[in-house]
């Protein structure tokens, strides 16, 4: 039985019924909506032929047992950004449900793989700054020490935010247990960017997620009075910085798919009246080749030290966060191309910059790739994040045809 593109979008719209509000989705992790969410998605459980349970990390699973016992895997995530978007995660879960109840469906409960649907557990990191909770416990990549510590802008721990959803933070590494017999990992999510919709094209094979340079660049210079310092003679920390925010720009279009983003700047002593004497700044840099990542961590720092220089200022650099980029399996590739074209006529290959799940699956070593559909207006994390129903309908159609695919791959494999 074919998934059903109508089921998916009527439990999108409940779900956004049910915790949105004006402003977006409030589905923040680990707080009292979310849980109601993810109560609401047990009750759309209840006439399955599955079973569940939440693993230590606090993922659901729910599972379909099948002939054999190599594991077919679809997932995403139900928590939000606060005042998000009614697709950005849901829209995987959704699909993935629909997906699961078609595969019943058409094999009388019993399908020749086992199939399983995963919500993963605060994959945004809105609350407590730590994306890819749930999925990189299950992959291994958890940093307890790290976490436990971790607050909210109320103070509230994690730790103790955790537990009181039931989840002891010590013991989120033991999600590992459930990497046994997967075989393959697939993931529908909208694309949250312009590419798609510049290009007029409504779905696309994910390549793999680009790897991310992120550190703190802070320039010095000298604090003066701004009546009173001649321009010749300052030595203005701002200067440094902003000529550096400009150079990331043509150092990233040097490279097709990468960016670079300088996303904060503060200054000091921050007033009107004085030349700036320490300017703080962020850079975040991404690509999906690991030596073009190099290349333009070690342009721009070659950068800042000869700006730095000509404003008679110093830099200091250090790491915020790093990750490799993380290339989807080139078979599943393949497969999600094939499901597009077979869908809609035209198919298209392209990176994600922004993390998923997938790619803590991918890390731990198995088989994964993702398809996107378009978003309108590149926009999400916002309540106006929108695509067409009719680019929905066809994520669903070709999202069910790539699991059909993938079961085969792995039945041969």
């Amino acid at each position: 039985m074919p998934a059903s593109a109508k089921n998916v979008i009527a439990n999108l719209n409940e779900l956004r019924a049910l915790t949105g509000d004006a402003d977006g989705a409030q589905r923040l992790a680990w707080t009292p909506v979310w849980l109601k969410a993810r109560e609401w998605f047990e009750s759309k459980l209840a006439d399955l032929p599955v079973e569940w349970h939440f693993d230590a990390a606090g993922n659901r699973w729910v599972t379909l047992r099948g002939d054999s016992e190599k594991v077919l895997v679809i997932g995403s995530h139900l928590d939000s950004v606060p005042n998000g978007g009614w697709l950005d995660g849901s829209l995987g879960v959704m699909a993935g449900l629909e997906v699961l109840r078609g595969i019943a469906e058409a094999f009388d409960g019993r399908p020749p793989v086992t199939v399983r649907l995963v919500d993963w557990a605060d994959e945004e990191g809105a609350r407590f700054g730590r994306s890819l909770f749930g999925s990189s416990a299950f992959a291994g990549k958890h940093t307890i020490s790290a976490d436990r510590v971790r607050t909210d802008r109320d103070g509230v721990k994690l730790e103790d935010a955790l537990q009181t959803c039931g989840i002891e933070v010590d013991r989120i590494g033991d999600a590992t247990i459930e990497q046994a017999q997967i075989a393959a990992y697939l993931e529908l999510h909208i694309e949250q960017g312009p590419v798609l919709e510049e290009s007029s094209l409504p779905l696309a094979a994910v390549l793999g997620t680009k790897g991310v340079e992120r550190h703190a660049i802070t320039f010095y210079g000298q604090e003066a009075h701004s009546g009173s310092t001649p321009m010749a003679v300052r030595r203005d920390a701002l200067a440094a910085a902003a000529r550096l925010a400009l150079e990331i720009r043509p150092i990233a279009r040097k490279h097709t798919d990468a960016v670079c983003t300088m996303g904060s700047v503060k200054t000091f002593p921050g007033i009107v009246t004085a030349v700036v004497g320490r300017c703080e700044a962020t850079l975040d840099q991404r690509d999906l080749d690991v030596e073009v990542l190099k290349t333009m961590l070690r342009e721009a720092r070659q950068a800042s030290e000869r700006f730095a220089s000509e404003e008679g200022c110093t830099v200091e650099w250090s790491k915020i966060w790093s990750i490799e980029p993380i290339l989807f399996h080139p078979k599943l590739i393949e497969l999600c191309e094939e499901a597009i074209r077979e869908t809609a006529g035209v198919s298209h290959r392209m990176p994600s910059g922004p993390l998923h799940d997938a790619a803590e699956v991918a890390r731990s070593g198995i088989p994964t790739v993702m398809m996107f559909v378009q978003s309108l207006a590149g926009i999400s994390h916002n309540k106006i994040e929108d695509t067409k129903i009719e680019h929905l309908e066809l994520a669903v159609v070709a999202f069910d045809r790539l699991a059909a695919k993938t079961m085969q791959w792995i039945e041969r494999a």
